[in-house]
């Protein structure tokens, strides 16, 4: 339990912020995650995604009384964009450590401050939606004893079959690393 990784937590915040700058609402008010490994096979359950408890494919239409217009949700794009965010900041400024060091900075303050929450660290998976012996992110409670254990969360059937072959993907890097 207090093994984990930063997983994709930083993939989560990107993502976050997106959406909530794409909705001009505050970020607390978004609740969104990134699943998977850190990389290009990271997926994000759209089924999960809420802003202000409104299902995100719903939220545009419950707001229009606001008599705020919201461009289309392109989720192909933000799934891009979560995704790529690493490269393209690599190529800006060099490196990505300090966006790294932010969301490892947020982890530790939530051990060593005692707060109890669930964010997507990376843990070691026993058959969880059919995964075994690989470390990946999905929805974990944490507190300051480390991870409580995994939030099951209900998945769709497509979206378990992307962690899956996100889980693969994983496996095969780590395959061929091995010497």
């Amino acid at each position: 339990s207090q093994i984990l990784g930063s997983g994709t937590i930083l993939d989560t915040s990107r993502l976050r912020t997106h959406l909530s700058d794409h909705y001009n609402v505050n970020q607390q008010n978004v609740h969104a995650y990134v699943f998977g490994e850190h990389g290009d096979s990271s997926f994000i359950p759209w089924s999960l995604t809420n802003i202000s408890n409104i299902p995100v494919d719903q939220y545009a239409a419950a707001a229009a009384g606001m008599g705020t217009d919201f461009a289309p949700l392109d989720k192909d794009e933000i799934r891009e964009y979560v995704q790529k965010s690493g490269s393209r900041v690599i190529a800006l400024k060099g490196a990505t450590f300090h966006a790294v060091s932010v969301s490892v900075c947020y982890i530790c303050k939530c051990l060593l401050n005692r707060i109890d929450t669930s964010m997507t660290v990376s843990t070691m998976m026993h058959g969880e939606y059919g995964i075994d012996d690989v470390c990946i992110s999905v929805l974990n409670a944490v507190n300051n004893t480390g991870v409580r254990g995994k939030i099951l969360v209900p998945l769709t059937d497509a979206e378990v079959a992307e962690l899956r072959r996100s889980a693969e993907t994983l496996k095969q890097v780590i395959k061929g690393l091995r010497i």
